[in-house]
């Protein structure tokens, strides 16, 4: 398909640069079957899911990845995007042309590593020297990690260490943060356990490609950034029973989403999956493992908009983002949220 069909004009004003408070304040957008769509706020979730229900969360913990260093007399700077090995991460690179294989890059407070080889991706392998743990240097001398779309307009602070990072975070190796999630409090959570409302957790560590731009013309031409994933037996086993039983499985953010896809069968059976996926959902797929999605407001002509528009048909998103702007919701990684169910 053409990438120009995923389209849309967005007003920069509308670009959340600093999260609602409290979470659960920001705004729901609806969008059910062929239902009018509805507006209301994130803690109506509660009212709006079925007793059964499933959310699936993504319980990663967004890293300190972006680093400022210096290579001789260049300024190089780095964001980690996934693990290798103990001491070794892939990374892209700004101003990648001044760094070479061998070179060390010093990145202060005592942190540095030598460069490697280029992958296939445009990334560079960075491997740290000495013996601390690579998420203590991180904790010294990284920043987090935030989207390009925000990171332009304002600097990071320290706020943003706990603003970035939601409620369900465990496992550190994302380098970004999977943003539906962070509209949940613990007082949201009670809601939902009181309305019959379950809850399972997965691991996708998200990688620095999903900010990456679409440059092919034709989605068959653009191929996505692989991410580590991890489904549990336990966890999978209690999905299929719940969906079983009558219950849907509504993911919580589009990489809980990627990765419920990834792990679920031509049968729609849900398996145990620890691996990388590169899965791209485009208007076409046939959904197995999901019967909704909560997720943010995404970027013209991005992967994720794709995934949406292939979820409740590429019309129908296309209305439902023109009503989004003309009511003025906050797009993107701090901004509001919508519930997405094809059957409502």
């Amino acid at each position: 398909m053409r990438v120009d069909l995923f389209d849309f004009d967005l007003p920069p004003e509308r670009i959340a640069l600093r999260p609602a408070s409290p979470r659960d304040s920001a705004r729901l957008m609806l969008v059910a079957g062929d239902a009018p769509i509805a507006d209301g706020v994130v803690r109506d979730l509660p009212a709006l899911l079925r007793k059964g229900d499933v959310l699936v969360f993504n319980d990663t913990r967004v890293i300190p990845a972006q680093l400022e260093g210096i290579r001789g007399q260049a300024k190089v700077g780095a964001t980690l995007h996934k693990r290798l090995g103990l001491r070794q991460w892939q990374a892209f690179l700004r101003n990648a042309k001044r760094v070479r294989d061998g070179d060390r890059i010093d990145f202060g407070a005592g942190v540095t590593a030598i460069a490697g080889s280029r992958d296939e991706d445009g990334g560079v392998t960075l491997s740290f020297e000495g013996d601390e743990p690579v998420e203590l240097l991180l904790e010294r001398a990284g920043r987090m990690p935030l989207p390009p779309y925000i990171a332009s307009k304002r600097p990071t602070d320290e706020r943003d260490r706990a603003d970035y990072q939601t409620m369900f975070a465990q496992k550190d190796g994302a380098v970004a943060a999977p943003t539906a999630a962070l509209h949940f409090t613990p007082e949201l959570m009670e809601g939902l356990a009181k309305a019959g409302v379950a809850t399972e957790t997965l691991t996708l560590h998200v990688g620095a490609g999903t900010f990456l731009p679409v440059k092919a013309d034709d989605t068959d031409d653009h191929r996505m950034h692989a991410e580590w994933g991890r489904i549990d037996a336990a966890t999978a086993d209690r999905l299929n029973a719940a969906r079983a039983g009558g219950g849907r499985l509504i993911a919580v953010g589009t990489t809980s989403l990627r990765l419920l896809e990834s792990a679920a069968g031509e049968d729609g059976v849900i398996r145990p999956f620890e691996d990388e996926t590169r899965i791209f959902i485009t208007p076409g797929y046939r959904f197995r493992a999901v019967d909704g999605l909560m997720t943010n407001f995404h970027l013209p002509k991005s992967t994720l908009f794709m995934l949406v528009s292939a979820l409740m048909g590429r019309d129908r998103m296309q209305a439902a983002y023109a009503h989004a702007i003309s009511q003025g919701y906050r797009f993107y990684s701090y901004g509001d949220s919508s519930l997405l169910l094809p059957q409502g």
